[in-house]
């Protein structure tokens, strides 16, 4: 007799951004689920930056086995499926997930097999939203640039727009295609599948539909000429105010150097990057993100307002780590930085060795 399937299960559990426990305990006690202890503030803080949060409420669907990350946006989850018919809501392939017709904005329609052999961009936006109709204007001399180089490169624009009408006018400015307006499902999988939290957002993927960066909008402004493209990730980031953003999703290594030296910079980058190789490496073949994001900063304008804002010295060079949603800083100033310095740093803020400075 065949061995009767196991049964699903799903627990929840609630973890809080509550800022008094008497509001906690109210909104606790109307849960039927688990929930982290009010006071254990630092694995919240743990759990924020594992999984990268960015704004509230956010749910976010777990394998308990493995560990493993589900479905990063189980909010839109509950509101396509709200009888648990899908359940367990695990990924499903880019090339399944987009299947069906595309639109060009002079009404032409494509099917989505018209994608096979190319990198795609998928270009999550709104007219509503100012800082996507700015990307928007430079993105559209990237995707000519790119064609015009010979690259097989298309993007998909995910509306998130407010009516039918906004979409239309939006749209005509834009030479790629677009998921339909009308099509709400494919659009909700499509912001399901990659964990969309906020716009713009523009995913690259590879010709086989796997994710070669979820950092395109930075990207695309640090590279006007796409010498780059596709965009791998590079390990070790100059710090730029395009980039910058980064900063707020979760710990980052930043080692501030004085950039009037000629080559401090690229110097202090191939200090760091046989480390950040290491971490990346490790953290990939475990399917996690790495831990933490690795900067060097140089002398600008910008650099100087984050160094007053974390209250940071002036001294060059400085290594730090900034994990700016915990408002919590580590710091290493030594005359001399080399890379077993480096190491020792990194090993000891991971194994948690390390007593944070408030920002």
């Amino acid at each position: 007799a065949a061995e009767p399937e196991p049964r699903r299960r799903l627990e929840i559990v609630f973890v809080s951004s509550d800022q008094d426990q008497r509001q906690w305990q109210d909104f606790v006690r109307d849960m039927p689920w688990l929930a982290l202890p009010y006071k254990e503030k630092h694995r919240k803080l743990k759990l924020w930056n594992k999984y990268r949060i960015s704004n509230i409420p956010s749910l976010i669907f777990l394998d308990a086995t493995t560990g493993k990350v589900v479905c990063r946006n189980g909010l839109l989850v509950i509101r396509d499926d709200p009888e648990g018919l899908e359940f367990p809501w695990g990924p499903k392939p880019f090339r399944e997930v987009i299947a069906g017709p595309l639109l060009r904005n002079n009404g032409q329609s494509l099917d989505s097999s018209s994608l096979e052999g190319s990198h795609v961009g998928v270009y999550f936006s709104a007219h509503w939203c100012p800082p996507c109709r700015s990307l928007t204007r430079v993105l559209v001399e990237s995707y000519r640039k790119i064609k015009e180089a010979g690259q097989k490169f298309e993007i998909i624009f995910v509306s998130a727009d407010r009516s039918e009408e906004s979409f239309k006018q939006y749209f005509s400015e834009m030479p790629w295609l677009a998921v339909p307006y009308t099509d709400e499902a494919r659009r909700s999988r499509l912001n399901r599948l990659y964990g969309i939290q906020g716009i713009p957002t523009l995913i690259v993927l590879d010709p086989q539909g796997e994710v070669i960066t979820r950092q395109g909008r930075v990207e695309v402004l640090n590279d006007e000429d796409c010498r780059e493209f596709p965009w791998h990730p590079k390990p070790v980031l100059e710090l730029s105010d395009s980039n910058a953003v980064q900063l707020n999703e979760g710990p980052c290594l930043v080692l501030f150097v004085d950039s009037e030296d000629d080559g401090e910079s690229e110097a202090a980058k191939q200090l760091i990057q046989p480390i950040a190789e290491k971490i990346i490496a490790k953290y990939k073949a475990k399917e996690e993100e790495a831990p933490l994001l690795f900067f060097v900063a140089g002398e600008d304008d910008m650099t100087d307002s984050l160094r007053d804002y974390t209250n940071l010295p002036e001294a060059a060079p400085l290594l730090t780590i900034l994990d700016m949603s915990a408002r919590a800083k580590y710091v290493m100033d030594v005359e001399e930085i080399t890379p077993a310095i480096v190491e020792a740093f990194v090993n000891d803020f991971l194994a948690e060795k390390l007593k944070p400075e408030p920002i």
